[in-house]
């Protein structure tokens, strides 16, 4: 609040409880100068509402520091409620590598939401319930998450984890989650395509990037067993 709003307040809190008003003109100024230093950062309207909801359930003197405590929970509870998500398409302008001007655009932003102008977004990101359950089992699988351009482009080097993660990304369960029936080949490991001769033994062993059919089947089951149980 500017300084030169705070006479026109204590008038009209004055107009409630006459005990505010300072009579002398020396103490008038000094109390002027206190209210202005602690309500610097409450805004007019919300001292004034601050001041009727006091005398609404209290006959006590209201002090500055009444009203900058309630203006202090009321902004730490919108910014609790806030999720502090920073929307890029509110902000067309903003050249995404300019670092200086996206935290200016993010002070802004929760500056609007401290200050009632923009209400908080409370939308809440999947951190419970089956489908976080999910994502968590997904990015266990995956790795680190890295930008979905990046996995692309690392494609090309590791096709087992290309065809591992397309699985995932198209909604089939995770085929290497289970033991190979057919190649014998463990969990977490890709399935080989074994040649045998005519006694039985076996003269390749290459890794596939894709698993055999029985394995995807396998994985399918276990997956809906899983769904049963959950």
């Amino acid at each position: 609040m500017k300084p030169e709003y705070i006479p026109e307040l204590i008038a009209k809190i004055a107009l409630a409880d006459p005990r505010i008003r300072r009579e002398d003109p020396v103490e008038r100024r000094a109390q002027i100068h206190m209210w202005a230093g602690i309500l610097a950062d409450v805004p007019y309207d919300f001292a004034l509402q601050a001041a009727q909801a006091h005398y609404a359930v209290s006959q006590w003197p209201i002090v500055p520091g009444d009203i900058a405590g309630r203006w202090k929970a009321t902004v730490r509870d919108r910014l609790t409620r806030d999720n502090g998500t920073f929307e890029p398409h509110d902000h067309p302008d903003l050249d995404p590598d300019d670092i200086t001007g996206y935290l200016q655009a993010l002070r802004g932003q929760r500056q609007a939401v401290a200050h009632g102008v923009q209400p908080p977004n409370t939308v809440k990101a999947l951190t419970a319930g089956p489908a976080a359950d999910e994502v968590t089992a997904r990015l266990r699988t995956l790795g680190t998450y890295i930008p979905r351009q990046i996995d692309d482009a690392l494609d090309a080097h590791r096709p087992i984890k290309a065809a591992r993660r397309a699985a995932l990304i198209a909604g089939e369960p995770d085929a290497l989650s289970v033991h190979c029936d057919w190649c014998q080949a463990s969990a977490d490991e890709p399935c080989r395509s074994r040649r045998i001769n005519s006694k039985g033994a076996a003269t390749a062993n290459k890794r596939r990037t894709t698993p055999h059919p029985s394995r995807l089947d396998d994985a399918r089951e276990a997956a809906r067993q899983e769904a049963r149980t959950a």
